[in-house]
């Protein structure tokens, strides 16, 4: 990118944070993540578990069957991603959590 961006140019996320902040402020707290890349995204990234995921998700009405699910890290992390539009922005959710050790057969 060769074009020198703004604060400006990243005002609809921005506004969209204020606003979470302000309807959601009961909610746990994400990772936040704002971009020059794409300017009119909002990322929330939850790395202790997927209840502060899920409580987002319900919070911005997004459906369960948008919700997508992998594992990375050869297996030991899993990740739940979701998108929707909110006040002018695309809000991206991420959720990470550990996938449990197999039980290799203790008693």
């Amino acid at each position: 990118m060769n074009e020198l961006l703004t604060l400006d140019a990243l005002a609809a996320p921005l506004r969209v944070l204020r606003l979470l902040a302000a309807d959601f402020g009961h909610l746990p707290a994400p990772d936040v993540d704002l971009s020059r890349i794409y300017p009119d995204r909002l990322t929330l990234h939850f790395h202790e578990g997927l209840h502060a995921f899920e409580a987002w998700r319900e919070a911005l009405a997004v459906p369960p069957e948008q919700v997508t699910h992998a594992v990375q890290s050869a297996g030991t992390t899993r990740v739940l991603k979701a998108s929707t539009d909110y006040a002018g922005a695309e809000v991206h959710l991420h959720g990470y959590t550990d996938v449990p050790a197999a039980d290799g057969g203790a008693a």
